[in-house]
């Protein structure tokens, strides 16, 4: 009996030797917190990353969305700095995480978080509405070259992607424009169909439906190639057949990231978990049918390659944002 006894002991601990050890996972819901309010862009993405992931069984916690778009989203930046160590946390980041610190002086730096994978890149189109005359982007901007008062450029925000963009417009043609803030792309769209601003410079997803109902004009991609998707959107065009900036002769080049971030201080094995997550977020169809609809670019980034993406972007955020003359003193 007493050899049985140390039999089956030793059997059990051999078989806990041999064993794989477990994977961490998370132990209760995990909140996406999204640095903006309902309905825009990075709200869109984090509700289809939280149905995708149910639908697809991959996590056993439900995923909740959190809205925290107080004072230009700082209120995102702040809480996931104070959150350090939580793995239940995780930020969908974008621009804002170089931009707001260099304009607002709030205390955050991207690297005090930790960096998960960028799963996406948002290009930017000139669009104006299409009871305008001017048809094409060098007859809008001899337009606005002349224009008494100048035209009325509608965007997100103030000194953000959509303000910069609109400075280096300026920069490189010479033309000028007043440019007011609205608090989100579709607030612009609206401003933009009911004439009330001449142009914009919203991403693809927030002036889709205006679009496809023939209510505005789609000039140019900001960025050195088309849009890849060839489907038809509207009853001629596809996101593919507006032509890059530069090749109509303003050259002015900005994607912005979609990536997300834990909290500082949290277990390298916390973190490869939410790479291997988003990794399978992004073989889904739903992520898939969700970069056409909004036509984004999509991508996969992680580790080194993620570091170098971010390293090069910060420079050069903080590069337009100085040129700009954005940076606050």
């Amino acid at each position: 009996m007493k050899f049985l006894k140390r039999s089956t002991f030793a059997f059990s601990a051999l078989a806990l030797m041999a064993a794989p050890a477990v994977a961490w996972e998370p132990t209760k819901p995990v909140e996406i917190v999204v640095a903006a309010g309902a309905g825009g862009a990075s709200d869109q993405m984090a509700r289809m990353m939280q149905a995708a992931i149910q639908k697809n069984s991959l996590m056993k916690q439900p995923m909740v969305v959190s809205l925290k778009g107080g004072a230009s989203g700082a209120e995102a930046l702040i809480y996931m700095k104070s959150s350090a160590g939580d793995p239940h946390k995780v930020l969908i980041a974008y621009s804002l995480i170089y931009m707001l610190p260099l304009s607002a002086k709030i205390p955050f730096n991207w690297r005090e978080l930790t960096p998960v994978s960028v799963i996406a890149l948002d290009q930017f189109v000139l669009w104006d509405n299409t009871t305008l005359p001017h048809k094409s982007v060098k007859e809008f901007i001899a337009a606005a070259r002349s224009a008494n008062p100048p035209f009325k450029m509608g965007g997100t925000g103030s000194k953000r992607e959509d303000h910069v963009l609109t400075v280096f417009l300026e920069k490189r043609t010479g033309a000028k424009f007043a440019y007011l803030p609205y608090k989100s792309g579709g607030e612009a769209a609206t401003q933009l169909v009911g004439n009330h601003t001449q142009s914009n410079v919203n991403n693809p997803s927030e002036n889709l439906e205006v679009w496809r109902a023939g209510q505005v004009r789609a000039l140019c991609v900001f960025d050195k190639e088309r849009i890849q998707y060839k489907t038809k959107v509207t009853d001629t065009l596809s996101w593919n057949d507006i032509p890059t900036c530069k090749d109509e002769g303003v050259d002015v080049q900005y994607l912005m990231l979609r990536a997300m971030f834990l909290p500082g201080k949290v277990a390298p094995d916390q973190t490869a978990f939410y790479v291997e997550l988003f990794r399978k977020l992004t073989q889904t169809s739903e992520y898939k049918d969700y970069m056409e609809k909004q036509a984004l670019k999509p991508v996969f980034l992680t580790g080194r390659d993620m570091l170098k993406f971010l390293e090069e972007d910060d420079t050069l955020n903080k590069s337009l944002m100085t040129e700009a003359g954005f940076v606050a003193n």
